[in-house]
């Protein structure tokens, strides 16, 4: 991996030569075609993975309900960040739409540089925490939108 795919994704941009060397060995690359799944919801949380170019479609499956289609990742982005928040399984699906050039950390291994690295530890962490906050933001006004949409009430948004 390239110092170039540091500078290109937000998670890791502007980091140091030193964080860099930290992070560099966690963060291996993981190339898939279109249609590769990357996890199913109810899959082990495992593995975060950065998008650096292509997309990963993020479905949920209510218990009651038809699969919703939460977002679309692009270059950028973060997908299956469950496993950041130390939740046991995937709360969501992902799959590549696209062929999907991707870098993907163990949360084993994120979680061990916490302990041994706090400050670059604690970087990523907060970074990460703004990723699923602003994906939040996004998914609230899509999720209200199918619901209104099944409710029936004509209610635009």
């Amino acid at each position: 991996m390239t110092d170039d795919i540091f500078e290109q994704l937000p998670l890791l941009r502007d980091l140091t030569g030193e964080q860099i060397q930290l992070l560099r060995p966690l963060f291996v690359p993981y190339e898939c075609y279109t249609g590769t799944v990357l996890f199913e919801q109810g899959d082990p949380a495992e593995y975060i993975y950065l998008v650096v170019q292509g997309e990963v479609v993020i479905r949920y499956k209510p218990e009651d309900g038809a699969v919703i289609t939460i977002t679309r990742v692009k270059s950028g982005g973060v997908v299956g960040w469950s496993a950041a928040l130390g939740n046991r399984m995937y709360t969501s699906a992902a799959s590549c739409s696209d062929s999907t050039e991707l870098v993907r950390v163990s949360a084993r291994d994120l979680r061990r540089l916490c302990e041994q690295c706090p400050e670059t530890g604690i970087l990523i962490l907060d970074r990460l925490a703004s990723v699923i906050a602003e994906r939040l933001h996004h998914t609230h006004a899509q999720i209200m939108e199918l619901l209104i949409q099944g409710s029936g009430i004509e209610y635009q948004i």
